[in-house]
């Protein structure tokens, strides 16, 4: 029996006791996760350091290196998110809808929980909590496989969430890590068909396309943030600057951090100059050969540059003759995750929010909002950027799946 085999079996059978857990029971498992994940501070931070150090080693990106950090405030955070989820109202055993036919059948549909998932995920050890809370939540078990980068990180912290399941008469199952971070077991979870129910991918496009590419077992493409702030010809400009240095700096290593703004033709020379200033250096441009007549590009920009998820300091500029051209860029190279436009005329407001095709399109506002928190509904699982079965932040309903319930007193078709 391979290792994947043996993960699956035991994920099938824990769900099998996951599926029934009343609310109380999962929130006295969730509050237990909060409090050990707030009492076993030093041990996360000793595991982590080891992680943190590996990276260091092996020169990773200081935008990325911050990703995989743990801190005491983003333990902290954890819990918080842990607690938060607690408090949601349990997703399974919804009444969705139905009736009475005409042949006196009553159908009912009603909310249950997907079964096993799958999580692949690159280094952020937060993910193994969010993931894993969420899925325990909306009544599934699940297989948490993150990457090598957090692999200590991960062992401490699926520990944790074992043991509270333990505590609480629970199989610890219900939560499990791959710690094998190799890819030829990566690409077996891939394929494990006979356990996973669905395969969700958290991470940079490298890693969603090569599970799209390589997975039989059902996906739900999430993460890829190509995100864009357009800059209108009526703007105001101090907001513009201002909603892009947030969108691009506050975070820049998370999918709904912009990796592009365009700039309209007639404003370009004030924003531009302005926005250059506002960093002082502190993030590169690259750019078109317009824009190169109002600041300092490290490069002239390509499709390459226009289409990447930089994940850092770094952004890519366009000058753009009107909304019609930013909507079409946006269109041809976005990800379908995030887009906003700053400005001040309605019509033009309108236009881009109908004419856009992502998840999330805001006028004047950063697209740093796009999180299941800042929407209202508590921790995500991540950010899908399809359409099928769900679009944008994956709350706990994302989780769930239904079934029809049919009752009858002997009826029988002719």
């Amino acid at each position: 029996m391979s290792y994947i085999d043996e993960l699956g079996k035991k994920a099938k059978t824990a769900s099998k006791q996951s599926a029934v857990l009343s609310e109380t029971q999962k929130n006295d498992i969730l509050s237990e996760i909060a409090s050990m994940l707030e009492n076993s501070k030093e041990e996360i931070k000793a595991a982590n350091a080891l992680d943190i150090q590996a990276a260091k080693s092996n020169n990773m990106a200081a935008a990325m290196v911050d990703r995989l950090t743990l801190t005491d405030a983003r333990i902290d955070g954890m819990a918080e998110g842990v607690r938060q989820v607690a408090a949601l109202a349990d997703p399974v055993g919804r009444i969705l809808g139905g009736g009475t036919l005409a042949n006196g059948l009553t159908v009912i549909k009603k909310s249950v929980p997907l079964g096993v998932a799958g999580i692949i995920f690159e280094s952020r050890p937060n993910v193994t909590i969010d993931a894993g809370c969420l899925c325990l939540k909306a009544g599934n078990t699940v297989i948490l496989r993150g990457g090598s980068d957090a692999i200590n990180s991960n062992k401490c912290l699926v520990g944790i969430m074992r043991t509270a399941a333990e505590k609480h008469g629970v199989n610890p199952d219900i939560v499990q890590l791959v710690e094998d971070t190799s890819r030829e077991i990566a690409s077996e979870l891939m394929k494990a068909n006979d356990y996973l129910d669905v395969l969700i991918p958290r991470g940079g496009g490298g890693l969603i396309n090569a599970v799209i590419k390589n997975a039989t077992v059902p996906v739900i493409q999430t993460g890829e943030g190509n995100c864009h702030v357009y800059v209108d010809r009526f703007a105001d400009i101090d907001m513009a600057v201002n909603i892009v240095d947030n969108a691009k700096t506050q975070r820049p290593s998370v999918c709904n951090a912009i990796e592009n703004v365009l700039v309209h033709k007639n404003i370009a020379e004030g924003f531009l100059q302005r926005l250059a200033e506002k960093w002082n250096g502190k993030v590169a441009f690259v750019g078109d050969e317009a824009s190169a007549a109002y600041i300092t590009l490290e490069k002239i920009a390509d499709d390459e540059d226009y289409r990447k998820e930089f994940l850092d300091l770094k952004i890519a500029v366009k000058i753009v003759d009107d909304i019609d051209e930013a909507i079409a860029h946006i269109n041809r190279f976005g990800t379908g995750h995030s887009e906003c436009i700053v400005t001040e005329y309605l019509k033009n407001a309108e236009k881009f929010q109908r004419e856009i095709d992502a998840a999330a399109v805001y006028v004047n506002a950063s697209t740093r909002f796009t999180d299941g928190f800042e929407f209202g509904l508590g921790a995500e699982i991540g950010i899908s950027t399809q359409k099928l079965h769900v679009r944008g932040p994956m709350g706990l309903e994302a989780l769930t799946t239904f079934k029809y319930l049919i009752n009858g007193n002997g009826q029988i078709r002719g």
